[in-house]
This record gives structure tokens, sequence and C-alpha cells, in this order.
């Protein structure tokens, strides 16, 4: 457990909060490129660490990130006229392009050299990924952009689902590398077969092993950190043994072990310090990867189906997400559909920011311990001068990739030779199990 010190500490994003600065040395992901696809398209409102954006494409195709409020009166400039490269705030017409330069003041004198003296508040941006990333660190000193291990190419197929969630980053992050309780929470949909290694079928995923109660083994690294969760396997158990190898990149990102038809990862952005952008994303070949909508079907987390227009979920506390009490009589664990919105309902329900100082921790949660270590101790580090966690010499590698399989008892799971999946397997038409009545 933590106190209760140390939980703001790991939680607080916004202002000068520690680890909202230490968040803002790396590249953060904004929005999805799908928002603002179109040039002089929308204007979108974003949030992170607790800082409101406007998100546009202007009429060149470049994307501008920058302070949601107009440097003149603070009016808002997403309801603004997005044109002739620049976006032009409603109110007396000013107009700025991608970096924040002032290209009209038209309720200026002719004469007035205003616009010269103004710079608006915009960050630099990247596009990678199917997302719009952004680095709100110190502009004296922006890094080169890395494409992160779930894209490592331009042709990788990338489908990610959005939903914004009223709790804080660390939960989520949390719920995420807990391999322990996918065999719970996750019973009906993540389900033991007897099979060589994980497999993603048109209903559900497949895994090797019954065993409930994995034993945890934990490597540091630069970057954060990997971890085993090592169970008995189905067939050959006495010589060997099921691993799931979950890795954590800091400051806030999974990758999760893979099927056998493409890769998984999680990214958590905090929105503020009680709401959060989560990012579930599978990626691989084109060819064995599911498609964004296909993807976001499987999942439960279809715009206009299980989310509103602004991504967030309408299955909530208040209508105990659409949990159907019939469904788990009839067999299903949760009664809840779609894997993603189970997990939703365990970091909710915890509250905006989870009171870690009244938990009961077991041999389980090695992960989660190691997680607020060393993270604690990145801020500290951090705050004392030393390179960010994960930049500069400590970056993950380009080859860096969870994994799953049953190896030999005699195989240490952290020499072992790890590469993404990539195949040339035909997708399946991914569906969910079963009906939710609504």
């Amino acid at each position: 457990m933590l106190t209760h010190e140390e939980n703001q500490l790991l939680c607080r994003v916004e202002g000068d909060a520690p680890m909202g600065q230490l968040m803002r040395r790396h590249w953060t992901p904004v929005c999805l490129i799908e928002e603002v696809r179109e040039p002089d398209g929308k204007p979108v409102h974003a949030r992170v660490f607790g800082e409101d954006l406007v998100v546009f494409r202007d009429s060149d195709g470049r994307v501008g990130v920058m302070d949601e409020y107009c440097p003149h009166r603070r009016a808002s400039l997403v309801y603004g006229r997005n044109e002739d490269a620049g976006l032009r705030c409603l109110y007396h017409g000013w107009k700025f392009d991608v970096h924040g330069n002032v290209l009209e003041m038209v309720s200026e004198p002719a004469s007035s050299c205003m616009a010269g003296k103004v710079k608006h508040k915009a960050y630099p941006t990247q596009e990678w990924g199917g997302l719009v990333w952004a680095y709100m660190g110190p502009q004296h000193a922006v890094p080169e952009f890395v494409p992160p291990a779930w894209a490592p190419t331009a042709d990788t197929q990338v489908s990610i689902a959005k939903a914004l969630l009223p709790c804080n980053w660390a939960q989520i992050l949390e719920g995420a590398i807990d391999s322990a309780h996918s065999s719970s929470l996750h019973s009906s949909d993540f389900v033991p077969a007897r099979v060589g290694g994980a497999e993603a079928t048109a209903r559900n995923w497949l895994r090797p092993s019954t065993d409930k109660a994995p034993r945890l083994q934990v490597e540091r690294t630069g970057y954060g950190f990997r971890y085993a969760a090592i169970r008995r396997p189905i067939f050959n158990a006495t010589t060997h043994e099921y691993i799931r190898q979950t890795v954590f990149v800091a400051p806030a990102t999974v990758l999760i072990p893979p099927n056998n038809l493409y890769n998984v990862a999680n990214v958590n952005v905090p929105l503020d310090d009680v709401n959060t952008a989560f990012y579930f994303i599978a990626w691989g070949d084109p060819k064995t990867t599911p498609e964004t909508e296909t993807w976001r079907k499987f999942l439960c987390q279809q715009v206009g189906v299980d989310l509103d227009d602004s991504y967030r979920p309408l299955r909530r506390h208040e209508n105990r997400f659409w949990q159907d009490r019939e469904a788990m009589k009839a067999g299903n664990f949760t009664g809840i559909k779609g894997f993603p919105n189970q997990d939703i309902a365990m970091w909710v329900t915890m509250g905006p920011i989870a009171n870690r100082s009244d938990e009961r921790l077991g041999a389980s949660d090695l992960a989660i311990v190691e997680f607020r270590k060393r993270m604690l101790e990145a801020i500290q580090a951090f705050g004392e001068g030393s390179a960010t966690i994960g930049t500069g010499e400590f970056a993950p590698p380009r080859s860096l990739c969870s994994y799953q399989a049953v190896i030999s008892k005699e195989t240490d799971w952290r020499a072992y030779d790890a590469t993404y999946v990539w195949g040339e397997l035909e997708q399946p038409a991914l569906e969910t199990s079963y009906q939710v009545k609504q």
C-alpha cells in the first residue's frame, strides 16, 4: 500500500505536479488522427495534463495543437473558423497558424505592430500510428520523435479503440499490467483451451492454461520493467511453463502479451488528475490484424453504439455498465459485454483516484508494487536532475516487445528470444460472445 502523500505524488499530473512534469518530457498522444483528418475541418477539443487544447488540420494538411483559449480575450478556439492556413477566433477575428504565430488581427488598426508581439502557445506535433502526438515539455529542448514499440513501421496495421474514462491514469495502467486478473475478470472471454499458445478466434481469446494463480517475476530496465506471469500449461506441465511476459514502458504504456494473429498494447494519457484517455491497440501484419472498426466492435467500443461522440462510454456506474445478471446465471462470469468494459467497471468503481492506503496486496500484485516503486523513484530522480525515465540512454530498444509462449523450465524467460507477432494467416471475423440486454 502507499501513504496518502505517495499516492498523490503518483497520481497528480496537473500544473507543477512532479508526475505531470515528468510525463511532459515524453511525446504524448493528444487525439486520434481520424478526429482531425479533414483539412480545414472542425477543430477538436483535447485535454492533456489538465491543459485545454484545440487541435486542427489546416488547409495545407498540417496539424496544430494549441492552447484552446485565444490570447486576446480567452474565448475558445474550438469554435473558430479553420480556413486559409489558419484558425480564426470568432470573437474578434484574430487568426493563428499551427505554430501559434498571429497571421491577422482584424480588430486592430492596420498600423498596429501588435501582431508581431503576440505568440500563442502551440506545441510541436507528429502524426504516427493513428495518433496525433505533441511534445508538451520545455520547448527549448524538443527531443526527436521516435515511433513507439507498438507501431514500428509506417505500414504496420494499427487499430485503436479510444475511451475517455472518469478516473486517474495510474489505476488504469495498473489494470493493464496486472496479469492475474485476466483469469477471473476476463474468464468468459479469455478462456483456457487445449492450444499450443494464446490464440484469437472469431469469438474470444484462448490460452493454454487453467492456472489462475500465476507466479510473478520482475526484471527492471531503464525504461520501466518487464515481468513474467508463470502458469502451469495444459500440456507438458512437468517439463514446461506457460509464460506471459508483459512490458511496462514509462510513463504510461503497456505492451500486453500477443495472440497468434496480432500484438496488443495500451496507452494511458492523463486528461487531468481524475480523467484519462484510454487507448487500446491491436497492431501487426495488415493481413492478420483486425481493421479499426472490427477491433472496436469486438471490444464493444464503437462510437454511437458503446460510446458517445466524445468517446465517453455509455456503460457507466449509474447504469451498472449494462450488466446482464441473466447472462451471469447462464455462466458468463461478469455479465458485462466486451472485456475492456469489464476492466472499466473495475477502474471506475475504485473512485476518481483509488485509495491505495486501504489495499491488501498479495503475491499476485508484484507488478503493481513494482510499478509504484519504479515511478516514485523516477520522480525523485527527475527532481534531482537525472535523465527522465525512458528517455536518452534509458530509452527502450526498438526491438522491444511482449510475448507469450510455453517454454521449457530450463529456459530463463528473460533470455527467451521474443519477436513481435507478424504472420500470413487469414484475419478472423471478430465478434462478441453473447448479447447483453439493454
